[in-house]
């Protein structure tokens, strides 16, 4: 393994059998009579109707994985649901052992894979701090040092010394990833559990993230959260049923991710039930990307079908947040658009030129809808396009962060209002 390397992986690959339940543990008798069993049913069968048998009865969770990640690299994983992304992240943390392949890791891995991992429910918050540090072969020195630290991170300090079965999901997660982050592991494995928490617990955990990345130190995470993964990895791998299928800078790899999705392309309309009207797809500027920089202008456009002529009619886009809270809405009437009594059937593209909205970063939902005089348009919408914007964080919790003036004057006499300028400036 290169001396510059922290984890190199080689042809991993996970099979797990179907409907396969957790046996209790058996005697010596049992295990000799099921030895004996096995035996005869591949006498009787064949080793190879034997082998056919139980790879029916599997599946490959994942196949053939291999990457190299260099220390003091931040790499996001992506993938749909299933992809395997937590299985890779547990064959890594040798939670679980792979089929096939191997692993190198040269460091302490710290690993948050599911709420409370690796903490004992009956222990008090104080002593799964302890045990963990010990798991994770820090002294008891070490551990003590950061204690205060942890506390303060997790925001438990009224209850370190109740066990941890009477937390809320959100003490427990709060508690977990302070200790995974603070008790200094030369690698960091971190699963989607950050949604599990608020907003300004998420922007703590990737802060902090991001702090152990600067020194020098290791971090592997997975998320469905695309700005998170771009604001915090330099390096991203995309999987697909269980094998890598992209990897290398993070942007390509989100790229070719939403690609993947069928979100971006063509935004020529498809054929829908009742061939009434159709949207095509949701368009961002040329095309080929859905990211946006949050201080620079843009262009979304659709193309919609009719089938007939309609009157009444009018257009609406519609920008959302992740949960689903209309943010902002921009309608035209067909009088707006360039037509007179009634839109003409046939094929339309529309295109909506925006000033730079300066929304703060993160995902956003846009799509177009379209009402008709005395016409049920409740399914008459296009596919929700996701907008990933990119851009600086507002120090507080706000959808719009807009680029403004601001001027400050000063009174040496405070029984005057002879202001002077004391500053002009222009600040996001």
């Amino acid at each position: 393994m290169k001396s510059d390397l922290a984890i190199h992986a080689e042809g991993i690959g996970k099979q797990y059998r179907i409907g396969a339940q957790q046996k209790s543990y058996s005697t010596l008798r049992e295990s000799l009579v099921d030895l004996s069993r096995n035996a005869a049913g591949a006498v009787r069968g064949g080793l190879k109707e034997l082998r056919q048998r139980r790879e029916n009865n599997s599946f490959w969770a994942l196949k053939d994985i291999s990457f190299e990640i260099k220390r003091g690299d931040v790499v996001g994983i992506v993938g749909s649901n299933g992809a395997g992304k937590s299985t890779l992240l547990k064959v890594l943390s040798r939670i679980t052992d792979p089929t096939v392949g191997f692993v190198d890791l040269r460091g302490r891995v710290g690993s948050l894979l599911e709420v409370g991992t690796g903490f004992h429910p009956e222990l008090t918050g104080r002593e799964n701090i302890f045990l963990n540090g010990a798991i994770l072969g820090m002294p008891r020195s070490v551990v003590k040092k950061q204690f205060d630290a942890i506390v303060d991170f997790a925001g438990v300090e009224r209850f370190v010394d109740t066990p941890v079965k009477r937390y809320s999901s959100g003490m427990y997660l709060r508690l977990a990833f302070a200790v995974a982050a603070h008790l200094e592991p030369e690698i960091l494995l971190v699963d989607e559990v950050l949604a599990v928490g608020d907003v300004q617990f998420q922007n703590k955990c990737i802060g902090k993230m991001e702090s152990v990345a600067k020194e020098g130190r290791t971090v592997l995470f997975v998320s469905h959260n695309m700005a998170a993964i771009r604001s915090l990895c330099t390096r991203g791998i995309m999987l697909r049923s269980g094998q890598v299928v992209s990897q290398g800078d993070v942007q390509t790899v989100i790229q070719d991710y939403y690609a993947d999705l069928g979100l971006l392309g063509s935004n020529e309309p498809s054929e829908d039930q009742d061939g009434r009207s159709v949207f095509g797809r949701v368009v961002l500027d040329s095309g080929d990307s859905n990211s946006l920089n949050q201080s620079e202008p843009f262009e979304l456009s659709t193309t919609f079908k009719l089938d007939t002529a309609v009157s009444g009619f009018r257009l609406f886009c519609l920008f959302s947040d992740m949960r689903n809270q209309q943010l902002i809405a921009v309608c035209k009437t067909s009088e707006e658009l360039g037509f007179r009594d009634e839109v003409p059937a046939g094929k339309h593209r529309v295109s909506v030129n925006f000033p730079a909205l300066w929304l703060s970063p993160g995902m956003y939902s846009v799509y177009f809808k379209m009402m008709m005089a005395d016409v049920d348009t409740s399914k008459h919408q296009s596919n929700a396009f996701p907008l990933d914007v990119f851009g600086d964080s507002s120090p507080v919790d706000a959808m719009i962060n807009p680029n403004t003036n601001w001027t400050v004057q000063t009174s040496d006499d405070t029984r005057s209002n002879a202001w002077q300028l004391k500053t002009s400036i222009q600040t996001s």
